[in-house]
């Protein structure tokens, strides 16, 4: 969409990435959603806002241990009105091409990586773990970001160490995982167990910046506390009624096949839709309206 004042640098998965005359950036929120590095062909309404006010509110709760990248919300003159409440102005930083992953419980790949290795991004576990198993401790688990339609790809803590240097590399790790742990305890009080979570991160001069989402049903597993049980898939508050249609013979799709994925039926658009709402009104304590 072309925007008087605002030069657009780029399209994700999800959001749209303007710069004004200022040179500031302007983060747009859009209600695509994702599945399996596949961009899909259906919308889930209300989606961009509630990633916007969620990462909003985790902002405010993290304000002492992260600075992060927000100006302003409000928007560009001669934006247009569907851009309202989704909408980011932000410094631009310089960004250090790193998804910093934590992980509090064992699932997805990092359960696939340790039924293989017993290890997670070179990190050995103990034996006996499952799915849904709380770690011994929450570790940082970095992988290398991709580009749309591409796999990122987790890699060792040595790895990211060579790529951006040692000190910053510390610095990712100390910081992924001090904001896990205050995201994870306040989603403990509000009965929501956070399995695990990515933060991207640049540098405002010399000072490493928490940017992008933050802690939303996109970057993040949730699992409802009262219905935690390892050795299964947990339910959870993000798309995975998206993932669990596209999975099913009733969709037709085969994932590892080159064709995209199918549009979504409008009861798993609506279902979606829910779980994102209800994951902020159970963690904000607000209302959706």
């Amino acid at each position: 969409m072309e925007v008087p004042g605002l030069t657009h640098l780029h399209t994700g998965k999800v959001r749209d990435l303007y710069q004004n005359a200022a040179g500031e950036l302007i983060m747009v929120a859009s209600d695509r959603i994702s599945a399996y590095d596949w961009v899909l062909p259906s919308e889930i309404p209300d989606k961009g806002r509630v990633l916007t006010q969620l990462s909003l509110w985790w902002f405010d709760q993290l304000s002492d241990l992260a600075a992060d990248h927000v100006l302003s919300t409000e928007l560009p003159p001669g934006a247009p009105a569907d851009w309202a409440g989704r909408t980011l102005v932000c410094k631009s930083l310089r960004m250090v091409p790193v998804e910093c992953v934590a992980r509090g419980y064992l699932t997805g790949s990092g359960l696939v990586e340790y039924r293989d290795t017993r290890t997670v991004c070179g990190l050995a576990l103990p034996e006996g773990l499952d799915d849904g198993s709380e770690l011994p401790a929450p570790i940082f688990t970095p992988a290398t970001k991709a580009a749309v339609g591409d796999h990122d790809e987790n890699v060792s803590y040595e790895e990211i160490a060579h790529q951006v240097g040692a000190e910053t590399a510390a610095q990712l790790r100390q910081l992924t995982l001090a904001v896990y742990a205050r995201a994870r305890d306040i989603a403990r009080e509000r009965g929501l167990i956070l399995a695990d979570t990515k933060f991207e991160f640049g540098f405002d001069g010399d000072a490493l910046i928490l940017a992008d989402e933050v802690l939303t049903p996109d970057s993040s597993r949730y699992w409802p506390a009262d219905q935690w049980q390892p050795g299964r898939p947990q339910p959870s508050f993000d798309k995975q009624y998206v993932r669990d249609w596209l999975t099913s013979p009733t969709s037709g799709w085969d994932r590892h096949g080159e064709q995209p994925p199918p549009a979504l039926p409008q009861e798993v658009i609506e279902r979606t839709r829910a779980k994102y709402i209800e994951a902020y009104e159970r963690l904000t304590g607000l209302s959706w309206s």
